[in-house]
This record gives structure tokens, C-alpha cells and sequence, in this order.
């Protein structure tokens, strides 16, 4: 799961924004199927979620990180997602603040 994540990473903060949001979509789908397996990863993807897509102007782009988000929180265990998602919060502005923190609530 390590191997296939650390090649899907980079695909969260491609130059193409195309690129980025089918990647969005297809973690949408993934996280379901594969629910607390994730937790290796869970500190890996949050910050390539979070960082560029929870702000991006681009409304497919946020949509989709929305979405998976959302999914996390769902079908993980949410103890895996506290310490994560809090340290992300704390270093972030904007709309990506306010969802997050929100979430967290």
C-alpha cells in the first residue's frame, strides 16, 4: 500500500489541474473500499489532500478534495484522522481553515 500511494501522491499536486481532480475522484472511490487499511498513508495523503486542493480556485479541484474529506472521516476511524487534520488546521488560511476546522468540530 506504501509503494502505490507514494506513486499517487505526486498526482495530488499535479501542474494540471485535470490531473489533480481525477485524482481527488478516484481516492474518492478508493477510500471506501479500503477504510482503516489506510492508516499507514493517512499522514501521508491528508497534507497532499489538503494543502493545495482545499484552497484551490478551481471548484471541481475543491469539490473533490471536499468529497474526500468527507469520506475520510466516514468510513475511517477517526482517531486515525484527529492528529492529522489538527496539525493541518493550524497552518492553514482561508476556506481550507474554516472546512477543516469544522471537521474537526
Amino acid at each position: 500500500l506504501l509503494q502505490i500511494f507514494d506513486a499517487f501522491k505526486p498526482r495530488l499536486h499535479d501542474s494540471n489541474s485535470k490531473v489533480t481532480q481525477v485524482a481527488l475522484e478516484a481516492l474518492h472511490k478508493m477510500i471506501p473500499l479500503l477504510k482503516d487499511s489506510l492508516a499507514p498513508v493517512i499522514n501521508m495523503l491528508i497534507p497532499a489532500i489538503v494543502d493545495n486542493n482545499l484552497n484551490s480556485k478551481n471548484p471541481g479541484i475543491y469539490t473533490a478534495a471536499t468529497n474526500v474529506i468527507q469520506a475520510l472521516c466516514q468510513h475511517l476511524d477517526t482517531s486515525l484522522l484527529l492528529q492529522p487534520l489538527c496539525t493541518k488546521a493550524q497552518f492553514l488560511s482561508g476556506k481550507a481553515k474554516q472546512d477543516l476546522t469544522e471537521k474537526l468540530a
